[in-house]
Parts: C-alpha cells; structure tokens; sequence
C-alpha cells in the first residue's frame, strides 16, 4: 500500500472531486452524432441500400461519410454514428448486384434506384445542393428519402413524368 503525505492526499482528493463532473458529462452522451436514414421504395431485398453525407462542397462526388445496410423490400434504414453538426445532404442508392457502384445505361441513366435527401427532384440531372441540404444539430435524429428508378418498375411513363 502507498501511503501518500497529508498534503498529497489533499491535492489527489481535489483533483479527484474536480474531474468527476467531467466524466459524468461524457458517461452521460449517448446518441450524439446519430443519424438514421430511412429510404422508401427499395425494389428488392437483394444487395444494399448505400448513403453518402455530404457538405455542400463534396456533394454529387465522393462523399467520405457512407455507410450501407442490408436491402429490404419497401423501406430500409441506414445509420451513420459519430456525424458532426453541420450542414450536408444525402445521395443514395440502391446497389442491387452489390457491385459499389450505381450502373448506368445509356446516356448515363442510372439501372438502379436513387435518391437525395428532401426527396429533391431529379430532372434532367441531379438535384442542386438548394434543394438537397438538411441541417443537423448533432442530435439523434431521422430523415426519410425515396428511391427512383428509371428503368423498370416504378419508372415514369409518358403519364407521370408530367
């Protein structure tokens, strides 16, 4: 056993009683930087469901926050941890053959389904960051988005590409 000197113990004492807020705070975090994606209209349970997170100046390129999860018919969630506060916007898309990539047909049309975050409109191209950005307190929070597809089921025909 060490034995401190009256004095030591005072300032081991002190110290102790100083820090233990701190760590209650940090015991007390639990579901900071939390954000769950749920993406509607997922085709097939085949593959994964991948979202990127990204600031105004890395969006419609390679977003460095992504994560996937498993595909599920109708709706699957994808969670990113550990997201800062700040403002982004999600791309998504649903890799049905798994391959990492959206394939696309000619002239560039993606196979399979995508989508960005406020469910911004994809015209004649991508959305603009105006229509796709969110902002996040760094809260435990959910956003909802839909696929589209451009070819196949739930494409638009003559009468609802209106």
């Amino acid at each position: 056993m060490i034995r401190l000197a009256p004095r030591s113990r005072s300032r081991v004492f002190k110290l102790l009683f100083a820090t233990l807020p701190l760590f209650a705070v940090a015991a007390g975090q639990s579901s900071d930087g939390v954000l769950h994606v749920a993406v509607d209209n997922v085709r097939d349970r085949t593959g994964r469901v991948h979202v990127d997170i990204c600031t105004q100046k890395q969006f419609l390129k390679d977003c460095p926050i992504a994560a996937d999860g498993p595909a599920r018919v109708g709706q699957s969630t994808v969670t990113l941890t550990g997201l800062k506060p700040g403002r982004y916007a999600a791309q998504v898309f649903y890799d049905q053959n798994g391959n990492g990539k959206v394939d696309r047909a000619l002239f560039g049309v993606p196979k399979e389904g995508v989508g960005f975050s406020n469910d911004a409109k994809i015209r004649l191209g991508p959305p603009k960051w105006e229509e796709a950005f969110f902002d996040y307190d760094g809260r435990e929070r959910t956003i909802r988005l839909r696929l589209r597809y451009f070819i196949g089921p739930d494409a638009p025909t003559a009468t609802t590409a209106k």
